[in-house]
């Protein structure tokens, strides 16, 4: 036994010592940063449509794979006349691909591209396009009200309007609740970088302190902040004046540095650079 553990010890040396004198440092280098270009490329593509066109070519791989392991002589043959044209075929499929991740590369600095981005880095971007829209929807005296979603999840509410699922821009948020939208009544719902759904019913407060004057979607605004941590943006469509509803409070015409400030300090300072929460939370002077 103790023969056998030492004949199987000295072969793994063996082959230790091999793979060390054939295999150069720089050997090693090559195929990390081969890895990370195709990770970063693949990473890019998922977010295009390029995505499903990737999973048709896999598929084919593996059906070609699969043929000729069997000896399915007809199918391996047109499989493999198709694979052969790789690569003309992966340019003109993905040519809109290719030529937006070149001119990515152009316009910004190598290390931003191969940068995966953070998640301060993503919630930073959201909140400009929000607090973009805001400004451009309280010029108009466009009514509106936008949810950001933090621990506690709104499904429920969610499920109560339009599912839309898709990137957050100051345009998109302007056109939703633009009035002669189908979907500029109700709430929008953000989580994080994504518009959740948006022509959401939210329940209104019971608290009888609120002023008169309050709309539904101040009422709104703030019966959700107060079943949930949510952070509630509300446009006024008479005055345009911006407010926010948080923890079943609401902060009322806000001016711009104030409004801006409220909304970092709620919400993007809870996060470091790396993403992880902050232990103590920014409060904003309101």
């Amino acid at each position: 036994m103790v023969e056998t553990v030492r004949e199987i010890a000295y072969q793994i040396w063996g082959f230790l010592l091999t793979f060390r004198q054939s295999v150069r440092i720089w050997d090693v280098i090559d195929i990390l940063i081969m890895s990370f270009i195709i990770f970063r490329v693949l990473s890019f593509m998922q977010k295009t449509s390029a995505s499903s066109v990737i999973k048709g070519l896999l598929l084919i791989v593996a059906v070609a794979w699969v043929s000729n392991f069997f000896n399915m002589n007809i199918l391996s043959y047109l499989l493999r006349q198709v694979l052969q044209m790789g690569l003309i075929v992966i340019v003109v499929l993905f040519q809109p691909e290719i030529r937006k991740m070149f001119e990515r590369m152009g316009t910004t600095r190598l290390n931003t591209f191969f940068r995966r981005r953070g998640k301060h880095e993503i919630i930073e971007g959201t909140l400009k396009q929000i607090i973009a829209a805001c400004y451009a929807m309280s010029k108009t005296e466009t009514g509106a009200i936008i949810v950001y979603e933090r621990k506690v999840g709104l499904n429920d509410y969610a499920v109560t309007g339009v599912n839309i699922d898709a990137e957050v821009s100051s345009e998109l948020i302007s056109n939703i609740f633009f009035q002669n939208s189908p979907l500029h009544d109700g709430a929008l719902i953000i989580r994080e970088d994504r518009i959740l759904a948006a022509s959401c019913m939210l329940p209104l407060s019971n608290n009888y302190s609120l002023s008169k004057d309050l709309g539904m979607r101040h009422r709104a605004g703030v019966g959700l902040s107060e079943r949930s941590d949510a952070v509630i943006i509300i446009v006024s469509e008479q005055t345009g004046a911006l407010s926010i509803a948080i923890d079943g409070m609401l902060k009322r015409n806000l001016d711009n540095d104030t409004f801006e400030k409220l909304i970092w300090s709620e919400i993007l300072a809870e996060y470091d650079s790396r993403g992880r929460k902050r232990k103590q939370k920014v409060n904003a002077d309101v």
